[in-house]
């Protein structure tokens, strides 16, 4: 008998199921269950439909319900609502919302895929006509009417993550100013705060009024528009509210079916994406996995990990051995420009999670040669273990070629390889497009330099607390334009003869601009004798921690 596969959502994880399911087994029946109008859709692209960058409403749709039939043999029910799993007989209720008609359908294999809901704040007046949320293309339709028939002026996004951010960029693209209230202490808190900065920087010089550390407390209706309030008493007009405070994993369903829920709060699955019931997977939003790097449960809402999870679950179905290896949570967001991403571990995941044997260097290269014309520089902190120099994450931002160095540091992260294979790793090189020493090898050398002892690292965080004298190898004028609190300055070109000026008895950090001349300055002091450290990345790193 052909087995009957249910899938309980669309988009990505269930989406990318099916398909697999399809191309794996020509004889299952499968049925795919959605309870809105859109089965499969490009949601990555929301704030860009209602930001006019994507014009038609129809470019977001992915597969149709039609396509999936008459391509992939796929019964796909739009407006129909699974209610229980009844997992004693292997079935499900189902609602048809147009109707209000319940039925019962039977399974040999149950996949939930019913991602996750934005989080709206049980606050008043979140609820009110002109405060929005961004999930579904009927998300993005509504708020893109109210901006073309209202014209607002004025709009407050609360959340500085990715959508958040992207959310800023297309509003502000249509002429509407905009502020921005974020509860931590930075802007996308899923980088580390002062590789956050640039971001700050680049949102203050685009008009963006950005309130860090402020809490949404209410939102209040006030004539025509709106009245935001704010934890600490303040208050912003607007005509548009956007509530991007993140999501919550849809496990309602599952939670009433027995099924176990994880420490994190989604669906536990094993490595084969099947749930605590040998009948029933899970994937995508909804579901909790392994992080990579430090083996904790962890929630990710990202669609290229949902997708790799739903081809995973079909494959298990299908009775193939492939397996979900865990998240790296690799991401990239674009912002006026200015484009942020990471792979694996933060500090700030690794502190949280007890690792303490890690260090990290910065550098800031050019994204190609320097004598190309068009070079950008790229700021970047590579995160490596110090037993083994194994990579453990990566964050870059910059005006080009950003991405491009991230996914390479992420698929080296994948293969468990080291700051040594960053190092020796043969990447492509024209003048255009990089450097006969590309910004991934930079930062590999620099972190294989820590590790051989040729350049110990000051602390960053330590600096105002410690008795160490502060050397600033850049030239007078440099200097002069502005440097670090209590600093001396001793230009490179100068150092070998003033070599008596500095102490013996007390260690010694060096800052530059970037971090090269420091370095340059180091190993200069090392072998004359001297101990001293390097302040990796230089004034740049320093404006990121001191804003």
């Amino acid at each position: 008998m052909p087995k009957r596969i249910l899938i309980v959502g669309g988009v990505a994880g269930g989406a990318a199921c099916a398909a697999r399911l399809r191309r794996l087994d020509e004889r299952a029946e499968i049925v795919m269950f959605e309870r809105g109008p859109y089965v499969s859709y490009a949601n990555c692209g929301l704030p860009y439909y209602v930001g006019g960058v994507i014009r038609d409403q129809d470019r977001l749709l992915v597969v149709t319900p039609e396509l999936w039939k008459k391509q992939f043999k796929v019964d796909v029910r739009t407006g129909h609502e699974v209610l229980v799993v009844d997992r004693s007989r292997g079935q499900v209720e189902v609602r048809e919302l147009a109707s209000g008609r319940l039925y019962r359908e039977s399974y040999d294999a149950l996949v939930l895929a019913p991602g996750a809901a934005p989080l709206r704040p049980p606050l008043p007046g979140v609820d009110l006509p002109g405060v929005f949320t961004l999930r579904t293309i009927t998300d993005s339709s509504a708020m893109r009417e109210w901006i073309e028939t209202r014209r607002p002026r004025r709009a407050v996004v609360v959340g500085a993550g990715y959508l958040g951010l992207e959310m800023v960029e297309n509003l502000a693209q249509r002429g509407i100013l905009v502020r921005l209230l974020e509860k931590e202490p930075q802007v996308l808190p899923a980088l580390d705060p002062e590789m956050a900065q640039p971001v700050l920087a680049q949102l203050e010089s685009n008009r963006v009024d950005v309130r860090l550390e402020a809490c949404l407390s209410a939102v209040e209706a006030a004539g025509d528009g709106l009245l935001v309030r704010e934890a600490s008493g303040r208050s912003f007009s607007a005509d548009l509210v956007v509530l991007a405070l993140g999501v919550k994993p849809e496990v309602a369903l599952a939670r009433e079916a027995g099924l176990e829920i994880g420490e994190a709060g989604g669906i536990r699955v094993d490595e084969q994406m099947r749930t605590s019931d040998p009948h029933i997977w899970a994937v995508g939003d909804a579901v909790e996995v392994r992080d990579w790097i430090t083996g904790q449960w962890r929630l990710v809402a990202l669609a290229g990990p949902a997708s790799r999870q739903g081809r995973v679950a079909a494959d298990a179905i299908c009775g193939r051995p492939a397996r979900f290896r865990g998240v790296q949570a690799t991401a990239v967001c674009g912002v006026f420009g200015l484009t942020a991403a990471m792979t694996g571990a933060t500090e700030k995941q690794l502190k949280s999670a007890g690792i303490s044997d890690y260090a990290a260097v910065y550098v800031h290269p050019l994204h190609h040669a320097g004598y190309y014309p068009g070079a950008r520089r790229i700021q970047m902190k590579l995160i490596f273990g110090t037993a083994d120099g194994r990579l453990l994450g990566a964050q870059a931002v910059g005006e080009q070629g950003v991405e491009k160095r991230i996914d390479v540091i992420a698929m080296a992260i994948q293969k468990k390889a080291t700051v040594f294979d960053l190092e020796d790793a043969e990447l492509c090189y024209a003048p255009q497009y990089g450097s006969a020493r590309d910004p991934v090898n930079l930062a590999g050398m620099a972190a294989a330099n820590v590790l051989r002892g040729d350049m110990p690292l000051a602390d960053w965080s330590a600096l105002g607390k410690t008795d160490a004298l502060l050397v600033d190898v850049r030239d007078p004028d440099e200097f002069a334009g502005d440097h670090i609190d209590g600093a001396v300055n001793i230009p490179l070109g100068e150092l070998r003869e003033r070599l008596e000026e500095l102490p013996r008895d007390r260690e010694i950090w060096l800052n530059c601009a970037i971090g090269q001349r420091a370095y340059y300055a180091l190993r200069v002091l090392l072998q004359h004798g001297f101990r001293a450290r390097n302040l990796s990345g230089g004034y740049l790193t320093y404006c990121g921690w001191n804003p």
